[in-house]
Protein backbone atom coordinates (compact mmCIF):
# COMPACT_ATOMS: atom_id res chain seq x y z
CA UNK A 1 0.00 0.00 0.00
CA UNK A 2 1.22 3.72 -0.62
CA UNK A 3 1.74 5.74 2.01
CA UNK A 4 -0.66 8.52 1.71
CA UNK A 5 -3.39 4.96 1.83
CA UNK A 6 -1.70 3.58 5.04
CA UNK A 7 -1.81 7.20 6.28
CA UNK A 8 -5.27 8.03 6.01
CA UNK A 9 -6.55 4.38 7.15
CA UNK A 10 -4.88 4.69 10.93
CA UNK A 11 -5.91 8.53 10.89
CA UNK A 12 -9.47 7.40 10.57
CA UNK A 13 -8.83 4.74 13.17
CA UNK A 14 -7.93 7.20 15.74
CA UNK A 15 -3.98 5.84 15.88
CA UNK A 16 -2.09 8.88 17.36
CA UNK A 17 1.15 7.80 16.76
CA UNK A 18 2.49 7.18 13.90
CA UNK A 19 6.08 6.21 12.87
CA UNK A 20 6.86 7.03 9.23
CA UNK A 21 10.36 5.08 8.13
CA UNK A 22 11.61 7.54 5.25
CA UNK A 23 14.91 7.99 4.10
CA UNK A 24 13.19 10.79 2.42
CA UNK A 25 11.19 12.87 4.62
CA UNK A 26 10.68 16.21 2.14
CA UNK A 27 9.25 13.92 -0.27
CA UNK A 28 7.22 12.09 2.10
CA UNK A 29 6.19 15.27 3.57
CA UNK A 30 4.63 16.27 0.66
CA UNK A 31 2.87 13.45 0.08
CA UNK A 32 0.95 14.18 3.73
CA UNK A 33 0.52 17.39 3.00
CA UNK A 34 -1.23 16.94 -0.15
CA UNK A 35 -3.58 14.11 1.41
CA UNK A 36 -4.34 16.81 3.96
CA UNK A 37 -5.23 19.26 1.57
CA UNK A 38 -7.56 17.02 0.30
CA UNK A 39 -8.98 15.34 3.38
CA UNK A 40 -9.18 19.30 5.32
CA UNK A 41 -6.99 18.28 7.74
CA UNK A 42 -4.73 20.68 9.88
CA UNK A 43 -0.96 20.30 9.59
CA UNK A 44 1.60 21.44 11.33
CA UNK A 45 5.46 20.26 10.52
CA UNK A 46 8.63 20.77 13.17
CA UNK A 47 11.80 20.44 12.59
CA UNK A 48 15.43 21.23 15.08
CA UNK A 49 16.26 24.62 13.17
CA UNK A 50 13.16 26.15 11.74
CA UNK A 51 10.81 25.05 14.59
CA UNK A 52 7.00 25.10 13.86
CA UNK A 53 5.74 26.17 10.56
CA UNK A 54 2.57 25.94 8.94
CA UNK A 55 2.69 24.85 4.94
CA UNK A 56 -0.58 24.60 4.32
CA UNK A 57 -1.65 28.19 6.24
CA UNK A 58 -1.41 31.13 4.14
CA UNK A 59 2.07 32.96 3.37
CA UNK A 60 1.05 35.47 6.07
CA UNK A 61 0.99 32.59 8.63
CA UNK A 62 4.40 33.15 10.59
CA UNK A 63 6.17 30.19 12.05
CA UNK A 64 6.31 29.94 15.44
CA UNK A 65 9.22 28.03 17.99
CA UNK A 66 12.45 28.04 18.47
CA UNK A 67 13.43 24.68 17.04
CA UNK A 68 12.70 23.19 20.94
CA UNK A 69 10.93 19.62 20.63
CA UNK A 70 8.64 20.21 24.15
CA UNK A 71 7.61 23.26 23.04
CA UNK A 72 5.69 21.66 20.01
CA UNK A 73 4.59 18.53 21.60
CA UNK A 74 2.36 21.45 23.95
CA UNK A 75 1.93 22.94 21.27
CA UNK A 76 0.06 20.51 19.90
CA UNK A 77 -3.66 20.73 21.62
CA UNK A 78 -3.53 24.46 20.22
CA UNK A 79 -4.18 22.26 16.58
CA UNK A 80 -7.04 20.69 17.72
CA UNK A 81 -10.20 22.00 15.92
CA UNK A 82 -14.20 20.82 16.45
CA UNK A 83 -14.44 18.10 14.12
CA UNK A 84 -11.49 17.66 12.64
CA UNK A 85 -8.17 16.45 12.74
CA UNK A 86 -4.63 17.65 13.33
CA UNK A 87 -1.36 16.64 12.30
CA UNK A 88 2.42 17.29 14.10
CA UNK A 89 4.93 16.29 11.69
CA UNK A 90 8.15 15.86 13.38
CA UNK A 91 11.52 15.33 11.29
CA UNK A 92 14.30 13.24 12.78
CA UNK A 93 12.27 13.07 16.35
CA UNK A 94 14.42 10.29 17.18
CA UNK A 95 16.90 12.62 18.24
CA UNK A 96 15.21 13.63 20.87
CA UNK A 97 13.54 10.66 22.70
CA UNK A 98 16.70 9.92 25.05
CA UNK A 99 15.54 12.61 27.54
CA UNK A 100 12.44 11.30 29.86
CA UNK A 101 10.08 15.00 29.41
CA UNK A 102 10.15 14.89 25.76
CA UNK A 103 9.07 10.80 26.50
CA UNK A 104 6.61 11.62 29.11
CA UNK A 105 5.20 15.00 27.26
CA UNK A 106 4.98 12.29 24.48
CA UNK A 107 2.85 10.01 25.94
CA UNK A 108 0.45 12.35 26.97
CA UNK A 109 0.31 14.07 24.05
CA UNK A 110 -0.78 10.69 22.30
CA UNK A 111 -3.24 9.97 25.08
CA UNK A 112 -4.97 13.31 24.69
CA UNK A 113 -5.07 13.01 21.00
CA UNK A 114 -7.41 10.17 20.64
CA UNK A 115 -10.15 12.42 22.07
CA UNK A 116 -8.93 15.51 20.36
CA UNK A 117 -8.25 13.81 17.09
CA UNK A 118 -4.38 15.24 17.41
CA UNK A 119 -1.67 13.17 16.13
CA UNK A 120 1.80 12.70 16.49
CA UNK A 121 3.89 11.86 12.68
CA UNK A 122 7.56 10.86 13.07
CA UNK A 123 9.73 11.20 9.94
CA UNK A 124 12.73 9.10 10.48
CA UNK A 125 15.08 6.77 8.60
CA UNK A 126 15.78 4.57 11.64
CA UNK A 127 12.79 2.94 13.79
CA UNK A 128 14.58 3.36 17.30
CA UNK A 129 11.39 3.94 20.02
CA UNK A 130 11.84 3.77 23.40
CA UNK A 131 10.45 1.16 25.38
CA UNK A 132 8.01 3.59 27.23
CA UNK A 133 6.45 4.57 23.35
CA UNK A 134 6.35 1.18 21.92
CA UNK A 135 2.61 0.11 22.18
CA UNK A 136 1.66 3.58 21.20
CA UNK A 137 3.56 4.20 18.03
CA UNK A 138 2.00 2.33 14.14
CA UNK A 139 5.23 1.83 11.96
CA UNK A 140 4.90 2.69 8.13
CA UNK A 141 7.33 2.13 5.87
CA UNK A 142 7.38 5.28 3.33
CA UNK A 143 8.39 2.26 0.13
CA UNK A 144 11.14 3.83 -2.46
CA UNK A 145 9.50 4.48 -5.85
CA UNK A 146 7.91 1.68 -8.52
CA UNK A 147 8.92 1.80 -12.00
CA UNK A 148 5.64 4.16 -12.77
CA UNK A 149 7.20 6.90 -10.44
CA UNK A 150 10.88 6.36 -11.98
CA UNK A 151 9.11 6.81 -15.50
CA UNK A 152 7.58 9.49 -14.34
CA UNK A 153 10.56 10.93 -12.93
CA UNK A 154 12.47 10.57 -16.20
CA UNK A 155 10.04 12.19 -18.33
CA UNK A 156 9.95 15.42 -16.03
CA UNK A 157 13.43 15.83 -16.62
CA UNK A 158 12.86 15.28 -20.63
CA UNK A 159 10.32 17.34 -21.18
CA UNK A 160 12.23 20.34 -22.69
CA UNK A 161 13.78 17.43 -25.07
CA UNK A 162 12.00 14.30 -24.92
CA UNK A 163 14.70 12.91 -27.55
CA UNK A 164 16.69 12.62 -24.39
CA UNK A 165 14.40 9.82 -22.67
CA UNK A 166 15.11 6.43 -24.64
CA UNK A 167 11.93 4.00 -26.17
CA UNK A 168 11.36 0.33 -25.75
CA UNK A 169 14.03 -2.13 -24.41
CA UNK A 170 16.68 0.77 -23.67
CA UNK A 171 13.69 2.36 -21.34
CA UNK A 172 13.15 -0.54 -19.41
CA UNK A 173 16.85 -0.94 -18.87
CA UNK A 174 16.85 2.22 -17.38
CA UNK A 175 14.26 2.02 -15.13
CA UNK A 176 16.26 -1.39 -14.00
CA UNK A 177 18.87 0.33 -13.03
CA UNK A 178 16.88 2.80 -11.24
CA UNK A 179 15.60 0.54 -9.50
CA UNK A 180 15.94 0.55 -5.71
CA UNK A 181 16.88 4.63 -5.70
CA UNK A 182 15.09 6.95 -3.55
CA UNK A 183 13.49 9.46 -5.53
CA UNK A 184 16.35 11.57 -4.80
CA UNK A 185 19.17 9.52 -6.19
CA UNK A 186 16.69 8.53 -8.99
CA UNK A 187 16.28 12.08 -10.19
CA UNK A 188 19.95 12.95 -9.30
CA UNK A 189 21.49 9.68 -11.54
CA UNK A 190 19.33 10.86 -14.48
CA UNK A 191 20.57 14.11 -14.48
CA UNK A 192 23.91 13.31 -14.29
CA UNK A 193 23.17 10.59 -17.34
CA UNK A 194 21.58 13.80 -19.63
CA UNK A 195 24.83 15.78 -18.66
CA UNK A 196 27.51 13.52 -19.72
CA UNK A 197 25.97 11.44 -22.84
CA UNK A 198 22.82 13.97 -23.75
CA UNK A 199 20.17 10.81 -22.85
CA UNK A 200 19.29 9.11 -20.26
CA UNK A 201 21.12 5.68 -20.29
CA UNK A 202 22.07 2.94 -17.70
CA UNK A 203 25.34 2.60 -17.09
CA UNK A 204 25.73 6.59 -15.56
CA UNK A 205 22.28 4.95 -13.08
CA UNK A 206 24.39 2.60 -12.16
CA UNK A 207 27.62 4.16 -11.34
CA UNK A 208 25.52 6.48 -8.80
CA UNK A 209 24.14 2.73 -7.63
CA UNK A 210 27.15 1.29 -6.87
CA UNK A 211 27.98 4.50 -4.96
CA UNK A 212 24.78 4.23 -2.75
CA UNK A 213 25.32 0.25 -2.07
CA UNK A 214 29.24 1.37 -1.18
CA UNK A 215 27.95 3.89 1.53
CA UNK A 216 25.38 1.64 3.12
CA UNK A 217 28.35 -0.85 3.45
CA UNK A 218 25.41 -3.84 2.96
CA UNK A 219 26.16 -4.78 -0.47
CA UNK A 220 28.40 -4.68 -3.14
CA UNK A 221 27.78 -4.20 -7.04
CA UNK A 222 30.21 -6.09 -9.58
CA UNK A 223 30.80 -3.93 -12.44
CA UNK A 224 32.98 -6.56 -14.42
CA UNK A 225 32.48 -6.86 -18.33
CA UNK A 226 33.26 -10.49 -18.30
CA UNK A 227 30.77 -12.86 -20.76
CA UNK A 228 29.52 -16.37 -21.14
CA UNK A 229 32.40 -16.19 -23.95
CA UNK A 230 35.07 -15.57 -21.91
CA UNK A 231 34.58 -19.35 -20.05
CA UNK A 232 35.22 -22.34 -21.53
CA UNK A 233 32.55 -25.03 -20.78
CA UNK A 234 30.04 -25.18 -18.33
CA UNK A 235 27.69 -25.85 -21.51
CA UNK A 236 24.55 -27.42 -19.71
CA UNK A 237 25.06 -24.97 -16.74
CA UNK A 238 24.65 -21.37 -19.21
CA UNK A 239 21.66 -22.51 -21.39
CA UNK A 240 19.66 -23.35 -17.91
CA UNK A 241 20.47 -20.13 -16.45
CA UNK A 242 20.26 -18.20 -19.74
CA UNK A 243 17.17 -19.67 -20.90
CA UNK A 244 15.33 -19.31 -17.13
CA UNK A 245 16.43 -15.72 -16.84
CA UNK A 246 15.16 -14.28 -20.42
CA UNK A 247 12.14 -16.69 -21.46
CA UNK A 248 9.28 -15.11 -22.24
CA UNK A 249 6.29 -17.00 -19.01
CA UNK A 250 3.37 -16.75 -19.88
CA UNK A 251 2.61 -17.78 -15.62
CA UNK A 252 3.97 -14.39 -13.45
CA UNK A 253 3.97 -16.79 -10.25
CA UNK A 254 6.66 -19.15 -12.58
CA UNK A 255 9.87 -16.56 -11.62
CA UNK A 256 13.20 -18.50 -11.42
CA UNK A 257 14.41 -18.29 -7.97
CA UNK A 258 18.60 -20.05 -8.28
CA UNK A 259 20.91 -22.21 -7.77
CA UNK A 260 23.61 -23.92 -6.20
CA UNK A 261 26.95 -24.24 -7.13
CA UNK A 262 28.88 -27.24 -5.82
CA UNK A 263 32.69 -28.29 -7.19
CA UNK A 264 36.30 -27.78 -5.95
CA UNK A 265 38.01 -24.35 -5.99
CA UNK A 266 39.09 -22.86 -9.18
CA UNK A 267 36.50 -24.41 -11.53
CA UNK A 268 34.47 -21.34 -12.21
CA UNK A 269 31.92 -21.16 -10.10
CA UNK A 270 32.29 -17.35 -9.06
CA UNK A 271 33.49 -16.19 -12.76
CA UNK A 272 30.18 -18.05 -14.36
CA UNK A 273 28.06 -15.71 -11.57
CA UNK A 274 30.00 -12.35 -12.49
CA UNK A 275 29.49 -13.09 -15.87
CA UNK A 276 25.83 -14.42 -16.11
CA UNK A 277 24.31 -10.87 -14.90
CA UNK A 278 26.33 -9.22 -17.73
CA UNK A 279 25.10 -11.99 -20.35
CA UNK A 280 21.66 -11.64 -19.02
CA UNK A 281 21.66 -7.86 -19.00
CA UNK A 282 21.06 -7.74 -15.01
CA UNK A 283 23.31 -6.44 -12.11
CA UNK A 284 25.36 -9.08 -10.14
CA UNK A 285 24.96 -7.97 -6.66
CA UNK A 286 27.62 -9.83 -3.83
CA UNK A 287 26.24 -10.44 -0.86
CA UNK A 288 29.29 -11.00 1.50
CA UNK A 289 27.59 -12.28 5.20
CA UNK A 290 30.66 -11.42 6.71
CA UNK A 291 30.35 -7.84 6.15
CA UNK A 292 26.73 -7.83 7.91
CA UNK A 293 28.13 -8.71 10.98
CA UNK A 294 27.95 -6.29 14.04
CA UNK A 295 29.30 -5.46 17.33
CA UNK A 296 25.90 -4.54 18.69
CA UNK A 297 23.29 -7.02 20.00
CA UNK A 298 20.81 -7.59 17.28
CA UNK A 299 22.71 -5.43 14.85
CA UNK A 300 23.56 -8.20 12.32
CA UNK A 301 20.68 -9.68 12.04
CA UNK A 302 19.12 -6.12 11.49
CA UNK A 303 21.60 -5.44 8.50
CA UNK A 304 20.93 -9.18 6.93
CA UNK A 305 16.92 -7.91 6.87
CA UNK A 306 18.41 -4.44 5.81
CA UNK A 307 20.30 -6.08 2.96
CA UNK A 308 17.31 -8.67 2.07
CA UNK A 309 15.06 -5.89 1.34
CA UNK A 310 17.60 -3.95 -0.70
CA UNK A 311 18.14 -6.50 -2.61
CA UNK A 312 14.41 -7.32 -3.06
CA UNK A 313 13.95 -3.04 -4.52
CA UNK A 314 16.98 -3.37 -6.84
CA UNK A 315 15.37 -6.58 -8.66
CA UNK A 316 15.59 -7.79 -11.33
CA UNK A 317 19.20 -8.78 -10.47
CA UNK A 318 21.68 -11.21 -10.31
CA UNK A 319 22.59 -11.91 -5.92
CA UNK A 320 25.71 -13.76 -5.56
CA UNK A 321 27.43 -15.38 -1.94
CA UNK A 322 30.58 -17.05 -2.59
CA UNK A 323 31.56 -19.96 -0.30
CA UNK A 324 28.18 -20.22 1.14
CA UNK A 325 29.65 -22.99 3.62
CA UNK A 326 32.44 -20.65 4.78
CA UNK A 327 29.66 -17.87 5.87
CA UNK A 328 27.27 -20.20 7.43
CA UNK A 329 29.88 -21.55 9.24
CA UNK A 330 28.59 -20.66 12.81
CA UNK A 331 25.57 -22.63 12.60
CA UNK A 332 24.59 -24.59 14.88
CA UNK A 333 27.37 -23.83 17.50
CA UNK A 334 27.10 -21.25 20.67
CA UNK A 335 30.40 -19.53 20.43
CA UNK A 336 28.41 -16.35 19.04
CA UNK A 337 25.61 -16.87 21.08
CA UNK A 338 23.33 -17.79 18.51
CA UNK A 339 24.12 -15.14 15.94
CA UNK A 340 24.99 -17.02 12.77
CA UNK A 341 21.99 -19.34 13.41
CA UNK A 342 19.38 -16.63 13.42
CA UNK A 343 20.78 -14.92 10.33
CA UNK A 344 21.11 -18.69 8.91
CA UNK A 345 17.26 -18.55 9.52
CA UNK A 346 16.40 -15.92 7.99
CA UNK A 347 18.07 -16.01 5.06
CA UNK A 348 16.06 -19.26 4.53
CA UNK A 349 13.45 -17.88 5.19
CA UNK A 350 13.40 -15.10 2.42
CA UNK A 351 15.16 -17.77 0.09
CA UNK A 352 11.99 -19.63 0.45
CA UNK A 353 9.05 -16.79 0.64
CA UNK A 354 10.42 -13.93 -1.27
CA UNK A 355 8.24 -13.10 -4.47
CA UNK A 356 11.17 -10.27 -5.99
CA UNK A 357 12.45 -11.25 -9.75
CA UNK A 358 16.04 -12.23 -7.83
CA UNK A 359 17.88 -15.04 -8.81
CA UNK A 360 20.49 -16.07 -5.93
CA UNK A 361 23.56 -17.66 -6.98
CA UNK A 362 25.38 -19.26 -3.84
CA UNK A 363 28.71 -21.32 -4.31
CA UNK A 364 30.33 -24.01 -2.37
CA UNK A 365 33.62 -26.12 -1.71
CA UNK A 366 32.55 -28.12 0.52
CA UNK A 367 29.04 -29.52 0.79
CA UNK A 368 29.68 -31.60 4.41
CA UNK A 369 29.51 -28.25 5.71
CA UNK A 370 26.47 -26.71 4.89
CA UNK A 371 23.64 -27.41 6.62
CA UNK A 372 21.13 -30.18 5.14
CA UNK A 373 18.26 -28.00 4.80
CA UNK A 374 19.84 -25.29 3.03
CA UNK A 375 19.35 -26.92 -0.50
CA UNK A 376 16.08 -28.29 -0.21
CA UNK A 377 13.61 -27.72 -3.72
CA UNK A 378 11.78 -24.23 -3.50
CA UNK A 379 14.98 -22.82 -2.38
CA UNK A 380 16.71 -23.19 -5.41
CA UNK A 381 15.72 -24.33 -8.71
CA UNK A 382 18.61 -26.62 -9.17
CA UNK A 383 22.13 -28.08 -7.45
CA UNK A 384 25.04 -28.61 -9.90
CA UNK A 385 28.23 -29.53 -9.47
CA UNK A 386 31.28 -28.53 -11.94
CA UNK A 387 34.28 -31.23 -12.27
CA UNK A 388 36.99 -30.38 -13.18
CA UNK A 389 37.17 -29.60 -17.12
CA UNK A 390 37.39 -32.07 -19.57
CA UNK A 391 39.77 -32.41 -22.38
CA UNK A 392 37.70 -30.57 -24.92
CA UNK A 393 37.04 -27.81 -22.52
CA UNK A 394 40.37 -27.55 -21.78
CA UNK A 395 40.93 -26.60 -25.34
CA UNK A 396 38.78 -23.70 -25.04
CA UNK A 397 40.60 -22.52 -22.03
CA UNK A 398 43.62 -22.15 -23.41
CA UNK A 399 42.83 -20.47 -26.51
CA UNK A 400 40.87 -18.18 -24.46
CA UNK A 401 44.00 -17.34 -22.31
CA UNK A 402 46.38 -17.44 -24.54
CA UNK A 403 44.47 -14.76 -26.81
CA UNK A 404 44.16 -12.32 -23.34
CA UNK A 405 47.42 -12.81 -22.19
CA UNK A 406 49.74 -12.77 -25.71
CA UNK A 407 50.51 -15.92 -25.26
CA UNK A 408 51.58 -17.41 -28.84
CA UNK A 409 49.89 -20.70 -29.99
CA UNK A 410 53.08 -22.19 -31.39
CA UNK A 411 54.67 -22.80 -27.89
CA UNK A 412 53.86 -26.11 -26.91
CA UNK A 413 51.20 -26.85 -23.89
CA UNK A 414 52.50 -28.07 -21.00
CA UNK A 415 50.56 -31.56 -19.06
CA UNK A 416 47.54 -30.37 -18.07
CA UNK A 417 46.19 -33.65 -16.18
CA UNK A 418 43.79 -32.30 -13.31
CA UNK A 419 44.14 -28.83 -13.72
CA UNK A 420 41.62 -26.18 -13.08
CA UNK A 421 40.54 -23.14 -15.42
CA UNK A 422 41.66 -21.03 -12.63
CA UNK A 423 45.47 -23.09 -13.10
CA UNK A 424 45.60 -22.83 -16.66
CA UNK A 425 44.70 -18.85 -16.23
CA UNK A 426 47.74 -18.75 -13.80
CA UNK A 427 50.10 -20.43 -16.57
CA UNK A 428 49.55 -18.38 -19.28
CA UNK A 429 49.65 -15.03 -16.61
CA UNK A 430 53.09 -16.33 -15.67
CA UNK A 431 54.31 -17.40 -19.01
CA UNK A 432 53.58 -13.26 -20.09
CA UNK A 433 54.24 -11.52 -16.58
CA UNK A 434 57.84 -13.97 -16.60
CA UNK A 435 58.32 -13.66 -20.09
CA UNK A 436 58.98 -17.62 -20.29
CA UNK A 437 57.25 -20.44 -22.00
CA UNK A 438 54.55 -22.19 -20.56
CA UNK A 439 55.90 -25.31 -19.65
CA UNK A 440 58.58 -23.47 -17.67
CA UNK A 441 55.37 -21.18 -16.26
CA UNK A 442 53.78 -24.78 -15.50
CA UNK A 443 56.72 -25.43 -12.81
CA UNK A 444 55.00 -22.67 -10.43
CA UNK A 445 51.65 -24.17 -10.69
CA UNK A 446 50.89 -26.64 -7.87
CA UNK A 447 46.88 -28.07 -8.84
CA UNK A 448 44.57 -28.61 -6.19
CA UNK A 449 43.60 -31.94 -7.42
CA UNK A 450 46.64 -32.94 -6.00
CA UNK A 451 46.95 -31.26 -3.04
CA UNK A 452 43.85 -31.83 -2.02
CA UNK A 453 43.23 -35.42 -3.79
CA UNK A 454 41.24 -36.96 -0.92
CA UNK A 455 38.37 -34.15 -0.58
CA UNK A 456 37.58 -33.74 -4.36
CA UNK A 457 36.86 -37.51 -4.61
CA UNK A 458 34.73 -37.52 -1.57
CA UNK A 459 33.33 -34.31 -3.18
CA UNK A 460 32.77 -35.95 -6.69
CA UNK A 461 31.39 -39.33 -4.81
CA UNK A 462 28.74 -37.41 -2.99
CA UNK A 463 27.56 -35.45 -6.13
CA UNK A 464 27.53 -38.34 -8.24
CA UNK A 465 23.70 -39.08 -8.81
CA UNK A 466 22.55 -36.30 -7.06
CA UNK A 467 23.57 -32.88 -8.20
CA UNK A 468 23.18 -31.83 -11.75
CA UNK A 469 25.87 -31.83 -14.74
CA UNK A 470 27.15 -28.26 -15.20
CA UNK A 471 28.51 -29.42 -18.61
CA UNK A 472 26.43 -32.09 -19.60
CA UNK A 473 22.55 -32.30 -19.61
CA UNK A 474 21.03 -34.38 -16.67
CA UNK A 475 22.61 -36.08 -13.76
CA UNK A 476 26.29 -35.70 -13.01
CA UNK A 477 27.88 -38.88 -12.65
CA UNK A 478 31.55 -39.49 -11.23
CA UNK A 479 33.51 -40.74 -14.55
CA UNK A 480 30.76 -41.10 -16.57
CA UNK A 481 29.44 -43.79 -15.13
CA UNK A 482 25.78 -44.43 -14.13
CA UNK A 483 25.30 -43.88 -10.43
CA UNK A 484 24.18 -47.17 -8.59
CA UNK A 485 20.61 -48.05 -8.30
CA UNK A 486 20.27 -48.53 -4.35
CA UNK A 487 18.81 -52.35 -4.50
CA UNK A 488 18.09 -55.15 -1.86
CA UNK A 489 20.83 -56.79 -0.60
CA UNK A 490 20.47 -60.60 -0.55
CA UNK A 491 22.43 -62.82 2.01
CA UNK A 492 23.40 -65.47 -0.80
CA UNK A 493 24.54 -68.17 1.33
CA UNK A 494 22.68 -70.72 3.66
CA UNK A 495 20.75 -70.33 6.60
CA UNK A 496 22.61 -70.65 10.31
CA UNK A 497 19.09 -72.27 11.59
Amino acid sequence: MKLTEQLLDYVNAAFTGLWINTHEPDEAEREILQLARQQQWKVAVWDVARGVRFPNAPQTAPEIGAGEPLAALRALPTLATKGGSALLLLHHFHRFLNSPEVVQTTISQLIAGKQQRTFLVVLSPVVQIPVELEKLFCVIDHQLPDREQLLRIARELTTENPNELPKGTDLERVLDAAAGLTRYEAEGSLSLSISRHGVIRPDAVWDLKSQALKKSNLLALHRGQERFDSLGGLDSLKDFCKRALTARRSNPAAKPRGILLLSPPGCGKSAFCKALGNEVGRPTIMLDIGSLMGSLVGQSESNLRLALRQIDAMAPAVVMIDEVEKALSGVGQQGDSGVASRMFGNLLSWLSDHDSDVFMICTANDVSKLPPEFGRSERFDGLFFLDLPSSEEKDRIWAIYRQQFGVADSQARPDDSDWTGAEIRSCCRLAALLDVSLTQAARNVVPVAVTAAEQIEKLRSWASGRCLSASSPGIYSRNGEQPARPGRRVNRGGSNN
